[in-house]
């Protein structure tokens, strides 16, 4: 069973996370076969996604993405607040990529690399946008990039020690509580128990994190501290896409645009990235996209006004 666990240190202002993705993990690798160098740098961003996405206070999405100048071009992985998560990865058409090859010859090769997180709101208020922030790529790995992240556009100490192979993703968080408004804290005292509980956490190395369930993890890293543990949670995969959606994004890039495209392959043929699900759009299909947009804009114009 895959399984989040938040946990807070009684005796220091600090939070934690462990994370286990496997049946989640494996169903995003049953839709489309990565090389290992780049199955593995996605399945650490889903156990960080996973991770933020715990301790998010609103309803609605976190999408991480790294968008790349070498063989690897994007990795998008996303999870909202229940915790349901997809992911998907886009290689440049030549790429050539071996089992050593490091982050930064993936995605960062001239430089031009870039990290985001988006913040989507499930029911927005009108005129209410997404949040995205966007930050060149620094650090040589995924949990130093987030952690840079996290620091700067948030100013949140965190510490992410993450890992994944074909049979498991997981990840430890570690995030240094915020003062509240009237709370007195020693300042020393505060940088002296994350340094501590920071140093705790360093003691684990990625071959263990692998090979170690969550809560064994737990026992052997903090079995000096008093930690509170939470009830656990359970991510799982699960795919947003559907037929609706599909056709607003046809919808989106004009008429003209789609019955171009139409007169060249016959029928609108589209898979997801996520997913693999198939859809496809005839002449008919399309017709009916923007017939209905059309009426619908009629409908509103005539209808009487009662009285």
């Amino acid at each position: 069973m895959d399984k989040l666990q938040k946990f807070i240190f009684e005796q220091a202002a600090v939070r934690g996370e462990l994370v286990e993705l496997s049946e989640t993990w494996k169903q995003v690798q049953s839709r489309r076969t990565y090389p290992p160098a780049v199955r593995n740098v996605l399945g650490e961003m889903m156990a960080a996604a996973a991770l933020l996405s715990a301790n998010l206070k609103f309803n609605g999405s976190i999408i991480m993405q790294i968008h790349g100048d070498g063989p690897l071009r994007l990795l998008v992985v996303e999870c909202d607040a229940e915790l349901h998560m997809r992911a998907t990865a886009k290689l440049a058409p030549d790429a050539l990529i071996s089992d050593e090859t490091t982050l930064r010859e993936l995605v960062n090769v001239h430089g031009q690399g870039r990290f985001a997180i988006t913040l989507d709101p499930k029911d927005k208020l009108p005129g209410q946008q997404a949040y995205q922030g966007i930050v060149p790529l620094d650090g040589e790995d995924v949990s130093t990039i987030i952690e840079n992240y996290m620091l700067r556009s948030e100013q949140l100490d965190t510490k992410l020690w993450l890992g994944a192979d074909d049979n498991v993703s997981r990840g430890l968080l570690l995030q240094k509580l915020p003062v509240s408004g009237g709370e007195e804290v020693n300042p020393e005292v505060a940088l002296e128990t994350w340094n501590r509980t920071v140093t705790l956490g360093s003691t684990l190395k990625k071959e263990e994190l692998l090979s170690t369930d969550t809560d064994t993890l737990m026992r052997r890293l903090f079995w000096e501290e008093t930690i509170r543990v939470f009830d656990p949670q359970e991510p799982q995969f699960n795919c947003s896409c559907n037929r609706d959606k599909v056709g607003n994004m046809l919808k989106m890039l004009g008429q003209d645009e789609v019955n171009a495209a139409l007169a060249d392959l016959g029928k609108l043929a589209i898979n997801c990235d996520f997913c693999g699900q198939h859809y496809e759009f005839d002449s008919v299909d399309c017709a009916r996209l923007f017939t209905a947009d059309t009426s619908t804009d009629a409908a509103q114009q005539t209808s009487p006004t009662r009285h």
